[in-house]
């Protein structure tokens, strides 16, 4: 059964990238978000899975990588933000690392992009669910993955589209940065998104925690230990005496 999941490296306070950088793209690794990024990235970076999906040799055979080559296998397509596009467009070369089709959520309409690999690049200018929808067609009962950025995997997430997230927590404080759950997520005072834990894995560099995302829920007021307005089970039992 096709389900939409999402990936994404975070720093332990929260940060997937540094401060952002201006709107042009074309100068990202020298601006204030690649440091942050690619620390908390670095346990994929490292990975042999990730290496050989890029075209490159070496890296390191571990549990890291295992995920990296498992998360590749589970995905049948893919959605993508227009900026994320435009910052790997040139870094991914004529074989971007996806070997699926990715669909590209934008306001610019772009002919489709096809790529060696099996990559091709459609720009969906309908909106976020239209993209969702046109993965789901194309992924021939595999994951749609929503491979980033941030912003756009909040926008799923608000939506209730996504049905799994893998966060990969990485030991470092940025304290600065782009954060990935914020306002944008759309919550009122008494709304909460709520997930279930379904896998944790530890390694020295990373922990990899993945959740069931069950969906928006009302938040329950519990004032108890503070009011004393709500009774609790022990309370009823001496009132019955």
């Amino acid at each position: 059964m096709t389900i939409v999941t999402a990936q994404m490296s975070v720093s332990l306070d929260g940060f997937y990238t540094g401060p952002r950088a201006a709107k042009e793209v074309s100068g990202w690794m020298r601006g204030p978000e690649a440091p942050g990024f690619f620390r908390v990235t670095r346990w994929a970076v490292d990975a042999a899975a990730w290496r050989e999906r890029q075209g490159f040799a070496g890296g390191e055979q571990s549990i890291d990588s295992q995920i990296v080559e498992e998360t590749f296998a589970a995905a049948g397509a893919y959605v993508m933000g227009r900026r994320m596009f435009d910052a790997g467009e040139v870094p991914w070369g004529d074989e971007p690392p996806f070997h699926a089709p990715v669909f590209v959520v934008t306001h610019h309409p772009r002919e489709v992009l096809e790529r060696q690999g099996g990559t091709s690049f459609t720009f969906v200018t309908e909106g976020l669910e239209r993209a969702v929808e046109l993965a789901r067609d194309a992924a021939g009962g595999k994951d749609v993955a929503v491979a980033g950025g941030g912003e756009l995997l909040r926008q799923v997430l608000a939506a209730g589209l996504l049905d799994q997230l893998d966060l990969h927590i990485a030991p470092v404080l940025l304290g600065d940065g782009q954060r990935l759950f914020d306002a944008g997520l759309g919550l009122a005072a008494d709304e909460g998104i709520e997930l279930v834990p379904t896998r944790v894995v530890e390694s020295p560099g990373v922990t990899h925690i993945r959740y069931t995302v069950t969906g928006r829920s009302k938040l329950v007021l519990d004032d108890r230990g503070a009011s004393g307005d709500l009774v609790g089970p022990a309370q009823e039992q001496r009132s019955a005496r």
